[in-house]
């Protein structure tokens, strides 16, 4: 399995910290964001190769951490040097593909999110599956589904519709960026941005796959924290220990 990190967003809403900086190397408790989930990751033993899809404008704060890194990791430069120019998630994950030649299974993770819980579990439950997978957690507020990708799903966790950011929601479950592709679904992506399916979240591409073929949800077994602005990233500072479960 191979693991992709978006991260050819521009964090706007962080500014001035990533003005010229990358949030995901923004450090939580003395380590990078992107440190607590390669490191959870690397301990499942199943991943082999990492590369990470950044912008032009933060390659070089990227190729500078990975070269002292103690894992495999590649980073791409996908050519995007503004906020208004960039590609989009999907298109940044196709970027990838082909850079790389990608035709095996693929974890794909929003490298600006942090977790109080281990994705060994959801990797296991892919693997079970056999079947493309997502991640989703019950999310009551309702101004809060508006803003996220939500998830319609049956009593077998399969994915009955999808939608990015709902006028509507139709049900409660939340999507958040953490993806196990199944080889057999990889070389739908280019298929699902031809199809119009939309680029810029990277749920975008799922909530069309879930109308080709079987895609499946992990229900969280814990917390997401997402660092959306200042206000966030000083809470979870504060308080984020690590991974509890």
């Amino acid at each position: 399995m191979k693991c992709l990190i978006l991260a050819a967003g521009y964090a706007t809403r962080l500014y001035p910290l990533t003005e010229n900086f990358p949030k995901p190397l923004l450090k939580v408790q003395d380590k990078p964001i992107l440190d607590w989930l390669l490191e959870d990751i690397n301990n499942a033993g199943i991943v082999n190769q990492y590369a990470v899809i950044t912008n032009h404008k933060f390659a070089k704060h990227f190729q500078e951490w990975a070269s002292v890194h103690p894992l495999p990791i590649t980073v791409l430069d996908d050519g995007t040097k503004t906020n208004e120019t960039r590609l989009g998630a999907v298109r940044d994950i196709q970027f990838a593909i082909d850079a790389l030649a990608l035709k095996e299974d693929l974890l794909v993770i929003a490298g600006d999110n942090l977790l109080n819980f281990s994705l060994h579990g959801f990797i296991r439950y892919a693997q079970e599956k056999k079947t493309t997978c997502i991640m989703r957690y019950w999310e009551p507020d309702v101004n809060k589904l508006h803003k996220t990708g939500v998830a319609e799903v049956d009593g077998s966790d399969r994915i009955v519709g999808m939608e990015e950011k709902p006028a509507n929601p139709k049900s409660n479950w939340c999507t958040p960026p953490f993806y196990i592709y199944k080889a057999a679904d990889v070389p739908l992506v280019k298929e699902g941005i031809e199809s119009h399916c939309g680029v810029d979240a990277p749920g975008s591409f799922i909530a069309w796959l879930c109308m080709q073929t079987t895609v499946h949800a992990y229900e969280m077994p814990g917390r997401r924290f997402d660092i959306g602005n200042l206000d966030s990233y000083h809470l979870v500072q504060e308080t984020y220990k690590g991974i509890e479960k």
